[in-house]
């Protein structure tokens, strides 16, 4: 199968590249900055969507759609949320085209729109002039809504996953009649969020909340989630935003209080985005191919059969119909390539690529013994088993496949965290990668310094740690905690 990647070692970057690629994920669009997911990458992210939908139900909220065309007048509201995205926007300015006099296909100068709309690049204005409506009275709260869907951010430099002009997320948007109940809202959401990612991706995050430099525009304060990739990068996988009043006085949304008076509500929003395949793919896969835990997996398990000619492939058929029955009967996902236009070598390599948690292969003489050849992804080890008991067998192998990947990735973090506490210890320590603990004097303009000399960010500043005295690394000034710094994507 002629797939072969570029090393990890050799390029990281091209090694992503082309397995995104070559896996099936997604390509580049004839639209500059714009990808198309592949159905075998879209069924990732159906995996994602439909554990994080349930997670969000169990925690009271519903599903809802808002346009996708946002009046210009709506950001001018709320003066630091506009300035965030406004050299992202993409802008609709005329509402029909025209043949010219040539046959050419050109603009309608004629139909130019009253007020230009932008393309959502996030929904707050939107939606926060909808809740206008929807709220009155302290009955009314909370109002726990989530979306799903697609926003543009007119990136120029992109990459498949992790930065592109057009992708899908989901945002939550919620309102609370008091500043408690938005706070815990936010922090309960940020750890939705951490669960999803260790629990079903098998990615090890830190929790925390940003830095002001590094704090959604808009937001009093954001909560996030980062994992560290394997180069040594970290990747932001999910935020939850407190956004105090600033929304709902920006949007006059208002309140009637069991003490009949007049009261602005308080708000939060949350996301992750298919950015999270990007960091399933950095945080476990490997030169082979993809490497995917088994909660996530489309293809829990992949049976391939050995055989010579018809009569065998239908004797070989027959077993594996069994096989299936029992696997399915346990809710695990498995798919028998019975193809005859591919030998089994190629379809080794192929589902090797495609990162499926276990793959099956049996014969004629497996039959025979009553035994199956299993190879398992994650360390690419191989043994054969007794059919007998099958699906059991089966079953507790993809949990030991999701733990160890969970462990090998929480190994690699633990090994490439440090503290430092001098500024050539930690210029050193960045250029290297991980996560590098150190003391930051609380200031944005220390924050804007180092990271113009080093650029290294802040993280995270870790909410669930003991206070420090010490250092900050770059000014000498007193700092009471250790943050969180590394190079970033």
């Amino acid at each position: 199968m002629a797939k072969q990647l570029t090393s990890r070692k050799e390029n990281y970057s091209q090694w992503y590249n082309d397995l995104v690629v070559k896996a099936d994920l997604a390509e580049n669009s004839a639209v500059r900055g714009s990808m198309v997911i592949k159905p075998y990458g879209y069924a990732i992210w159906e995996k994602m969507q439909s554990v994080l939908d349930t997670m969000f139900k169990e925690t009271g909220h519903q599903n809802a759609y808002f346009p996708l065309f946002i009046p210009k007048s709506f950001f001018s509201k709320e003066a630091s949320h506009v300035e965030g995205f406004a050299k992202e926007c993409a802008v609709v300015t005329h509402y029909r085209l025209k043949n010219d006099k040539d046959g050419n296909i050109v603009v309608d100068e004629d139909a130019k729109l009253e007020e230009e709309l932008i393309v959502r690049p996030t929904s707050e204005t939107i939606i926060w002039d909808t809740y206008r409506k929807w709220i009155q009275s302290y009955r009314d709260l909370p109002v726990l809504v989530n979306q799903w869907a697609n926003v543009v951010r007119w990136e120029m430099r992109t990459r498949l996953f992790l930065r592109t002009a057009e992708f899908l997320w989901q945002e939550g948007h919620t309102a609370h009649s008091t500043e408690a109940e938005a706070l815990e809202e936010a922090e309960k959401m940020v750890g939705v969020y951490a669960d999803f990612a260790e629990q079903f991706m098998g990615v090890p995050v830190l929790q925390g909340i940003k830095s002001p430099n590094e704090r959604f525009a808009g937001a009093i304060e954001t909560y996030c989630i980062e994992a560290l990739m394997q180069d040594g990068k970290a990747l932001q996988a999910g935020t939850s935003h407190f956004l105090g009043q600033n929304f709902a006085k920006a949007f006059d949304v208002k309140y009637v209080t069991r003490e009949n008076k007049q009261e602005y509500v308080w708000a939060t929003s949350w996301g992750v985005s298919t950015r999270l395949i990007g960091a399933l793919i950095m945080a476990h896969s490997d030169d082979n191919g993809l490497v995917l835990p088994p909660k996530i997996a489309p293809i829990q398990v992949v049976i391939v059969p050995i055989f010579k000619g018809k009569e065998q492939l239908e004797l070989i058929s027959e077993k594996v119909d069994g096989i299936v029955k029992e696997l399915k009967a346990r809710n695990i996902s498995v798919k028998f390539d019975d193809r005859d236009t591919h030998k089994p070598g190629f379809k080794f390599a192929e589902w090797e690529l495609k990162g499926v948690p276990v793959r099956l292969a049996i014969g004629p003489r497996d039959i025979e013994n009553g035994t199956v050849e299993v190879a398992r992804r994650d360390t690419l080890e191989k043994e054969s088993l007794q059919i007998t008991n099958i699906g059991e067998k089966i079953d507790n192998l993809l949990v030991q496949i999701q733990d160890n990947i969970f462990q090998k990735a929480l190994s690699y973090r633990e090994d490439n965290t440090y503290n430092v506490d001098t500024w050539d210890e930690f210029k050193s320590r960045v250029e290297k990668g991980g996560f590098v603990r150190a003391h930051w004097d609380g200031t944005s303009e220390t924050e804007k310094l180092i990271k113009d000399k080093t650029k290294a960010t802040i993280r995270v500043i870790p909410i669930d740690e003991p206070l420090e005295e010490g250092k900050c690394i770059f000014t000498g000034n007193s700092s009471k905690q250790r943050v969180v710094f590394a190079k970033s994507y």
